[in-house]
């Protein structure tokens, strides 16, 4: 009775290089796949007015909204994107303009929601053989199809009070759930936006 024969070591560490290259492989070209079906969070986009010289302006303040108007209080919605946008100006140089006095920006925003359908990521699962026969392995891609998500879009706008005039504009959107916008999501939506924002830069 013959005796079952050993695999040399060089042997098996020769198929365990192969079955890692292949896994290897077939993983890179699943991200491949997967990066191509799924859809990157909107990059936020912004316009500037080209003649405005932004070293002029030194304070800012906020367009009257229907709830100033009528006298009604804030959402805490909108004491957040406040507080957000007001971070990002003082972090640029701007000061906000005391009571009784006119800012040299007048800065306003609008908010939108909506329902947008989104291609859920595919699922990836890879697979490998055994070492002592063929070595190999298996990738497997299924699709969870689409789902209904809300998406929140703030428009910020900057004016130059003595022109009259729009001198910037940004707009961002992001992904919501189902419960209030957090504050946290908001201060980084409004951070993202703002990059783009003109800085005052060091003044004499």
């Amino acid at each position: 009775m013959s005796q079952p024969q050993s695999v040399p070591t060089n042997t098996v560490s020769k198929r365990l290089l192969r079955t890692s290259f292949a896994v290897v492989s077939l993983a890179l070209g699943a991200a491949t796949l997967t990066g191509g079906c799924t859809s990157p969070a909107p990059r936020p986009a912004s316009m500037r007015d080209s003649q405005a010289d932004f070293s002029t302006f030194k304070t800012f303040g906020w367009v009257a909204m229907s709830a100033d108007a009528s006298g009604q209080p804030l959402s805490i919605l909108d004491s957040n994107i406040r507080a957000a946008i007001t971070t990002e100006l003082k972090g640029k140089g701007y000061e906000e303009a005391a009571a009784g006095t006119t800012p040299d920006l007048l800065v306003s925003y609008e908010t939108a929601r909506a329902e947008k359908i989104k291609s859920s990521p595919l699922r990836i699962g890879i697979g490998v053989g055994g070492v002592g026969g063929n070595s190999g392995g298996a990738v497997g891609a299924s699709s969870s199809g689409v789902k209904n998500v809300n998406e929140g879009t703030l428009i910020v706008r900057a004016v130059d009070s003595a022109r009259n005039a729009e001198v910037w504009t940004g707009r961002i959107s992001r992904e919501l759930g189902k419960g209030n916008v957090e504050p946290a999501l908001v201060q980084s939506a409004v951070a993202e936006l703002f990059r783009e924002f003109p800085a005052r830069g060091p003044q004499p």
